[in-house]
């Protein structure tokens, strides 16, 4: 029983899966979109659900610091209403405020990340923070 993360951008949709028993996430690729022309990287996700066998989806969702929902937040809740009827699995949507922020600021300290490699593997770490705050929120007690 698999989670699949999500940080859905403008131009990226950065990807995480959690182990088997829903405890930690792991980033498993970057998936290009490019919103002009329609395509949105469903069919590759598809793929990594199918491959991964996935129950759950999780979007991340960018709300503003006040707490509202705005342009690029109703872009990603329209994006997990696709690609829930596209799976065919329940969607969930986790604060992501600020992991973008947070993703950027560990790979600076990580010190030997030029920001060629960072811009790579950003969204990626993002969805695995958005994934793994998920999962410890939804921790079954093992007592």
């Amino acid at each position: 029983m698999r989670t699949m993360g999500l940080d859905v951008g403008s131009k990226t949709v950065g990807v995480a899966i959690s182990d088997p028993l829903g405890w930690t996430a792991q980033g498993i690729e970057i998936i290009r979109i490019n919103e002009n022309e329609g395509n949105f990287g469903y069919d590759r996700v598809k793929e990594l659900v199918d491959e991964y066998k996935v129950t759950q989806l999780v979007i991340g969702l960018p709300k503003n610091m006040n707490n509202s929902i705005g342009p690029r937040a109703e872009a990603s809740m329209a994006y997990g209403t696709e690609i829930g009827t596209i799976c065919q699995l329940p969607v969930a949507y986790q604060d992501e405020r600020l992991t973008t922020v947070e993703a950027e600021r560990m790979l600076v300290e990580q010190g030997n990340v030029s920001r060629g490699k960072r811009k790579k593997v950003i969204d990626k770490l993002a969805a695995v923070m958005i994934l793994q705050n998920y999962l410890d929120k939804h921790a079954k007690s093992l007592f």
